[in-house]
């Protein structure tokens, strides 16, 4: 067994919504929108007056002296500065002049519900009674409480009672409800692989991963991701406010985040297991890192491609094959050209590529799954003699493993559509 410190986020329902908990939170979220929209103006006017975004250091030196940044804990108006920089940062990273600052939020003439986060100083926590204590700023406290009492349930899954360093807890409105969110530093033992497999993973936006493990390939379609996609573009379209984004238009936003999360944990879990399963030691998993800037895809598959969550699901993968003592690659797809080269005899054309989905090499007659050509193609790079070991007949008919809506795990086709 490895011993390994990880960070892990797990989130708990409040148990105690009602009356005074509810509006406490809630004034601290709007308050917490207030300091942002505070902090946008200022960095705005300061952007207009001398051409340049002041940085985090000094927004914060000035910010301190609003009325409104004692509404909260000191940290966790920090926090929101912190978050704001990021955005900033962010937005001039993406080099695109059709891409928008930082916004203000605003519903309106009224202020939404922000996500607050409370470090060290400013929660103190009772895992044994499921309850947590979260500090109000000097402006809301209302003489005989500085704190709101938030009693949780982390569900059958999680247990904070082993956790010995939880390092923020966040409160996050979903839409409809208050969720907690701590964020801790867990040890875990993770078991060191006996494999001697390798894996390749390819990435995409039909099909969010293919697997090749050699003998054997996973194929894991995009469909539930891409309806998600489509029928909350459609409720944010159609309930989009003159006046900015209209309630049901952010619930709807935050309904998709929340079920891409789910989504991206479970694809990413099972990858991994089954992996596991097979014996695999390296996974190589392809980074499409420069894609959103490399090439013009089109107004429908430019947003398609920002909806395209890859760095999140490769961050997932690394961290469960860590638990599970496997080694991840990233490789460079673009300067492997893994797309158009045969993964049997190396010849590289777009012209093999003769239709979604289907790979056909002119040079060898390979037949493939053209994501699955190039899962296999990741493979070769950490794997000594990869014509060894591998079998092209899968490369055409993978095994399909589906998103169960119903249960929200993965599992093979034939058990999600019987």
């Amino acid at each position: 067994m490895v011993n390994l410190v990880t960070t892990r986020t797990i989130t708990a329902t409040l148990t105690n919504d009602r009356g005074g908990v509810v509006q406490d939170l809630d004034s601290l979220a709007r308050s917490g929108s207030k300091i942002w929209n505070v902090a946008r103006w200022t960095a705005g006017h300061i952007w207009d007056e001398t051409g340049e975004i002041p940085e985090e250091g000094p927004l914060k030196s000035y910010m301190k002296n609003q009325p409104c940044w004692k509404d909260l804990n000191a940290q966790s108006s920090q926090a929101i500065v912190e978050e704001l920089a990021g955005a900033f940062q962010s937005w001039f990273e993406q080099d695109n002049p059709d891409a928008n600052p930082p916004g203000y939020r605003k519903h309106g003439d009224d202020r939404p519900r922000s996500t607050i986060t409370f470090k060290e100083d400013g929660f103190k926590l009772d895992s044994e009674h499921q309850q947590v204590r979260l500090s109000k700023g000097k402006n809301l406290k209302d003489g005989w409480s500085d704190f709101i009492l938030c009693e949780y349930d982390t569900g059958p899954d999680a247990d904070l009672t082993a956790v010995e360093d939880v390092q923020q807890v966040r409160i996050v409105w979903t839409g409809d409800h208050w969720e907690l969110h701590f964020v801790c530093k867990i040890a875990i033992d993770a078991t060191d692989s006996t494999g001697e497999k390798t894996a390749g993973v390819d990435l995409g936006i039909c099909n969010t991963a293919a697997v090749s493990v050699g003998d054997e390939t996973l194929l894991y379609p995009g469909n539930a991701l891409k309806e998600d996609a489509h029928y909350f573009r459609q409720e944010e379209y159609n309930t989009e406010g003159e006046n900015g984004p209209s309630t049901h238009a952010e619930w709807a936003r935050q309904k998709k985040s929340r079920r891409q999360t789910h989504y991206l944990h479970a694809l990413s879990k099972d990858i991994v297991a089954e992996c596991a399963d097979r014996g695999v030691e390296t996974i190589a998993v392809g980074h499409p890192k420069n894609i959103r800037v490399d090439e013009d895809w089109g107004r429908h598959g430019n947003k398609r491609l920002h909806d395209w969550a890859f760095d999140t699901l490769l961050s997932h993968i690394e961290y469960k094959a860590e638990e599970r003592g496997i080694e991840v690659e990233r490789v460079d797809e673009y300067e492997l050209a893994t797309s158009i080269t045969c993964c049997a005899c190396g010849m590289k054309a777009d012209s093999n590529r003769v239709e979604r989905g289907l790979y056909v090499c002119e040079n060898c007659e390979l037949v493939a799954n053209s994501d699955l050509n190039a899962a296999e193609n990741m493979r070769a790079t950490v794997t000594p003699s990869p014509s060894v070991d591998r079998s092209n007949g899968c490369l055409a008919q993978p095994s399909v493993r589906l998103f169960d809506k119903s249960t929200g795990r993965v599992a093979p086709q034939e058990q999600v559509c019987p």
